[in-house]
């Protein structure tokens, strides 16, 4: 959106807590929450993470939104306008973001090749490993698909963020939320033994409970909730006065936590059920889920639902964290819509490529980035490299400044003074405590695990 939509334009409350909300599920909830779930303890990992989303996901979403609307600005000149000192915040979370973004393109482009599959008919073979390995180290079909959905995305960002993707979100968020009912309740009644995956993943076992735990599920609220991307403070640009900021970012989180857990509701069950290993990544769904979809009657059906439902989070997702560097390249460097649009599309293409090559045999796969921790020094390839760098110090990072900026740089009476605004409540000590103590030290939970400190 141009400066001038960031002043008059303003989403309607159900418009922004379905683009809020969008904007973070994505891939993140429905293929990374269940099989960490599942590694952490299953029942353990929710209830931590239900936990952490309240002393975490809320406050963060909370703030980032009142810095965004204070300021009406991209996300880097939001904290500039504040204090200029303090706009590097800004650009470490537009960076995160564009960098998430190399390889959020490249496995939306996964799912959608999956889905196109399964409304085809398409069948996998025998060995789905193969069928996935073979494609995913293609060096050109995974770059096709993956400039699909960034070519979709920018064409519809291209005519303006507020009017047309509040109307698309306000589609796709309850229809993800009806597939994946219908998958999860198709899973539950086909699969003899689903209900045990459904104990796992509800009934709390403490003895799992341990610091990887911990960390992986600050980091799963982080990603699920989509705090440290400039995700709110961008969309706080456009939220008007009337609008009760504290109500609507719990309103963003309950909806963002409620998909994640029916995507735990959906996948676990059904893999337990059938007696499948679970796995990590991408191959939880694209290897682990259509073995499982064959087995089951009408299970093409039953892929087809699920595939077009994840096809849905990508570019709920995809329409604003593509909108984010894009806002910042056109007010920066004072550029067209347009202009910016192609400029930054283009960039996070080519960074796509490098990540998608580096993916199973690709061209790219022996090419190692070292990583140092207090164990060692670790290597990993560019799509994995990126993923760590992004998840483990940007992210974390970037929200604990965000909560140090808002504690000690703008200070909680201006914080009060706009939540106040639209009938809202001022900064209570729950807040306080909140920003000031939970967010630090959840925040320093996942980077010094990702250092081997944790």
């Amino acid at each position: 959106m141009s400066k001038k939509d960031n002043s008059s334009a303003s989403f309607s409350r159900f418009g922004y807590i379905m683009v809020a909300a969008g904007a973070a599920i994505g891939l993140g909830n429905i293929w990374k929450f269940p099989y960490v779930a599942y590694g952490d303890g299953g029942g353990t990992f929710l209830l931590v993470y239900c936990v952490f989303a309240v002393l975490l996901g809320q406050p963060g979403v909370m703030i980032e939104t009142a810095i965004g609307r204070h300021s009406r600005a991209n996300a880097v000149d939001a904290y500039g306008k504040i204090n200029k000192k303090w706009s590097f915040i800004g650009v470490i979370n537009t960076v995160c973001t564009a960098m998430i973004d190399f390889y959020y393109m490249i496995v939306s482009g996964y799912v959608v090749k999956y889905a196109i599959a399964y409304l085809t008919g398409a069948r996998f073979g025998a060995d789905k490993a193969a069928y996935y390995n073979a494609f995913i180290s293609d060096p050109i079909e995974p770059l096709i698909y993956g400039f699909a959905v960034i070519a979709i995305t920018s064409i519809i960002l291209g005519f303006g963020i507020t009017d047309k993707v509040e109307k698309i979100c306000k589609v796709i968020l309850p229809a993800l939320l009806i597939l994946l009912i219908i998958c999860g309740i198709w899973a539950l009644v086909i699969s003899p033994n689903a209900m045990e995956g459904l104990k796992w993943y509800l009934l709390p076992d403490f003895s799992k409970l341990n610091t990887t735990t911990l960390a992986d599920a600050c980091m799963q609220v982080l990603f699920s909730v989509g705090i440290g991307w400039a995700i709110f403070i961008t969309l706080g640009a456009s939220i008007s006065d009337d609008k009760n900021l504290r109500s609507d970012s719990t309103w963003v989180v309950i909806c963002d936590s409620a998909i994640a857990i029916l995507a735990g509701f959906v996948i676990i069950p059904s893999v337990v059920g059938s007696g499948a290993e679970m796995a990590s990544g991408p191959s939880l769904v694209f290897l682990a889920m259509t073995s499982i979809f064959e087995q089951f009657p009408g299970g093409n059906i039953i892929g087809l639902f699920f595939f077009m439902s994840l096809v849905f989070a990508v570019f709920s997702t995809a329409f604003t964290i593509l909108e984010i560097p894009i806002m910042v390249v056109r007010e920066k460097f004072n550029t067209g819509s347009w202009a910016a649009v192609i400029i930054t599309s283009s960039i996070i293409f080519i960074g796509g490529v490098f990540a998608s090559l580096s993916q199973g045999s690709g061209l790219l796969s022996g090419v190692m980035i070292p990583w140092i921790d207090f164990g060692g020094i670790h290597h990993y390839n560019i799509y994995d490299w990126i993923d760590c760098f992004t998840g483990y110090v940007l992210l974390p990072g970037g929200t604990l400044l965000t909560s140090f900026f808002v504690s000690y740089v703008w200070g909680f009476d201006n914080l009060s003074k706009e939540l106040e605004k639209g009938g809202g409540r001022p900064v209570s000590k729950w807040d306080r405590f909140t920003i000031q103590i939970c967010i630090p030290i959840l925040t320093l939970v996942v980077i010094l695990h990702a250092f081997g400190l944790f």
